[in-house]
């Protein structure tokens, strides 16, 4: 598989969906570990060294370039094989989806954080096992304790009824862990950005509206619209190379209402449109430089190196991390 142009070090070789039969590879590497309930291991600044030298971070890495790389000059709207387990998949957050509808918001004099949030994030917190379960092939049965966590960190933080990058980080870890033990594959690249992530996204943005989630970390530093960074990196890989479409045309609405349903990039910035007021420049202010960069590609390149730096390298979002048996804090073999 050829590599993003924005070459990965030695750290973030694209691991996980790569090469010629990973499913192999992840399922001779699970058989032989035992899973554990993963755990926080980064507890002080001084920790994060940790952090960056761990197996998780090469493999975190590795998985989200490799599908940069996949998406890249394809539209959402493009065909591709929708596996049994990404099947499995959209009907687990069509589930979420449907307690979201079953748990209205409650009357409360706070505008913000509505505590019907809490309940919703109890049955989740009740049912998350089970849920991934459905999702494993039966002899990963075991590792269900192990990957839930993920999921569940993955949804806002039920006590600040907040959502940030750190919990958009824990989902991608979720899809990450499912590639590691060989319920996703290498030709499922497409589905987990286009289908299973595009699902996940529009379940958030739905939490995130119907109980007024706050934005975690202080307002908009972490994300580019307050809650999500990874639709823009794939999204922007999408635009790789395009005919027509440059970096600049994303900030205007008739270009955006007539190409979201192709790329990821402008669905995020309908979302930002919609959820906001007053000129873009002012609530967007990074999307609004950014629409100034020449090509896509100096974007994505930007982006991940702005990812890495302002999410990945950042205390306050990494300390919430957990790791286990796939995502392991071990030092990552050279």
């Amino acid at each position: 598989m050829a590599e993003t142009e924005q070459q990965p070090g030695k750290e973030e070789k694209m691991l996980l969906l790569s090469g010629s039969t990973p499913e192999d590879e992840a399922a001779e590497a699970a058989a032989g570990v035992a899973f554990i309930v993963p755990k926080k291991e980064i507890s002080m600044v001084p920790d994060m060294g940790k952090w960056k030298r761990s197996q998780a971070y090469a493999d975190y890495i590795g998985f989200i370039l490799t599908l940069n790389e996949g998406v890249k000059g394809k539209k959402l709207t493009c065909e591709y094989k929708v596996s049994e387990t990404v099947e499995k998949l959209l009907d687990l957050l069509e589930t979420l989806d449907r307690w979201i509808n079953e748990t209205p918001p409650v009357d409360q004099p706070s505008r913000f954080g509505n505590k019907a949030y809490r309940t919703w994030f109890s049955k989740l917190d009740q049912e998350a096992e089970a849920l991934v379960s459905t999702v494993l092939p039966p002899e990963k049965a075991a590792a269900a304790p192990e990957i839930a966590v993920y999921l569940k960190e993955s949804v806002g933080n039920s006590t600040r009824i907040d959502y940030g990058t750190g919990h958009e980080a824990a989902f991608a870890a979720f899809l990450c862990c499912l590639c590691k033990v060989g319920a996703l594959r290498v030709d499922d690249q497409l589905a987990i950005v286009f289908k299973v992530f595009n699902r996940y996204l529009s379940v958030m943005r739905k939490l995130q509206r119907t109980y007024r989630m706050e934005p975690a970390g202080s307002q908009g530093v972490w994300g580019l619209d307050d809650f999500q960074f990874l639709p823009f990196i794939w999204g922007s890989s999408q635009f790789i190379d395009h005919p027509t479409l440059e970096p600049r045309h994303f900030i205007d609405e008739r270009v955006v209402n007539e190409h979201h349903q192709d790329y990821m990039f402008l669905e995020c910035i309908k979302f930002i449109n919609e959820m906001k007021t007053g000129p873009f420049a002012e609530h967007s202010n990074q999307l609004w430089n950014i629409s100034a960069v020449p090509s896509w590609s100096k974007v994505n390149q930007g982006l991940i190196r702005m990812y890495k730096a302002e999410c990945l390298e950042k205390f306050p979002v990494i300390q919430h991390f957990k790791f286990g048996s796939l995502l392991s804090i071990q030092p990552a073999k050279p």
